[in-house]
């Protein structure tokens, strides 16, 4: 029998994406099958799954995170609904990555800072300035959104910095902020920033541990490179 001829609802119980879900748990599935679930029907000449694999050819997971509402809805298949479902399982994603290890998360290192944003920031498409904001034993009070520039710039006030640490009562911060070019290199205005931050840190008492700028599956760590003696 060729299955890949039949609609979902025509295969076997244990083929089916929602079925095999259900019994075996969502890490079975396959990228495919799971974005098949999201889109729940495909089209009058492909499944659901087709539509998937289809969608996934043009970049795998990379394209679903970084595709505009533009770039899906020129996709056969995917109208504006489609791709809002997508788009909004994209972003309730990178949400959650972001918020939910806050409370119980402890900076030791820059690999610490990495592994609680990385997979949301490395694919951000313009320059995006947060900051960290650290009790007195680094556990992680919140990720504050300080400002958003261009493709190759944040703009940061140091003032609406200081601003959301004070409102947070944060003993001290790691700052952030994400390359788009994938380069995690600072640049002279990262290191000058940094050394104007740092500044007034000590002046309100707070402590800035690092600056962590943010690649593609890579970072720098200021501090390390010794921008912050």
């Amino acid at each position: 029998m060729d299955y890949s001829r039949l609609r979902l609802k025509d295969l076997p119980s244990e083929l089916r994406p929602r079925e095999r879900m259900d019994k075996a748990g969502p890490q079975v599935l396959s990228n495919s099958e799971l974005l098949a679930i999201l889109l729940r029907t495909g089209t009058q000449q492909e499944t659901a799954l087709d539509l998937a694999n289809k969608i996934l050819k043009q970049g795998g997971l990379r394209f679903l995170a970084e595709a505009s509402m533009e770039d899906l809805q020129s996709i056969k298949g995917l109208g504006i609904a489609k791709s809002a479902q997508i788009k909004s399982a994209v972003e309730l994603g990178r949400r959650i990555s972001a918020s939910s290890p806050e409370t119980r998360t402890i900076i030791r290192s820059p690999e610490d800072v990495s592994r609680l944003v990385m997979e949301e920031m490395r694919f951000l498409d313009k320059e995006v300035f947060r900051a960290l904001a650290l009790n007195t034993k680094n556990h992680v009070l919140s990720i504050e959104n300080i400002s958003v520039g261009s493709l190759s710039s944040a703009i940061v006030h140091p003032r609406e910095l200081f601003k959301a640490l004070i409102r947070k009562s944060a003993a001290a911060v790691v700052l952030l902020h994400n390359h788009p070019s994938g380069d995690p290199t600072p640049s002279r205005e990262d290191r000058e920033i940094t050394r104007r931050i740092v500044e007034g840190g000590r002046i309100l008492g707070i402590e800035v541990l690092d600056h962590i700028i943010i690649g593609d599956n890579r970072y720098a760590s200021l501090k390390e490179l010794g921008y912050m003696s």
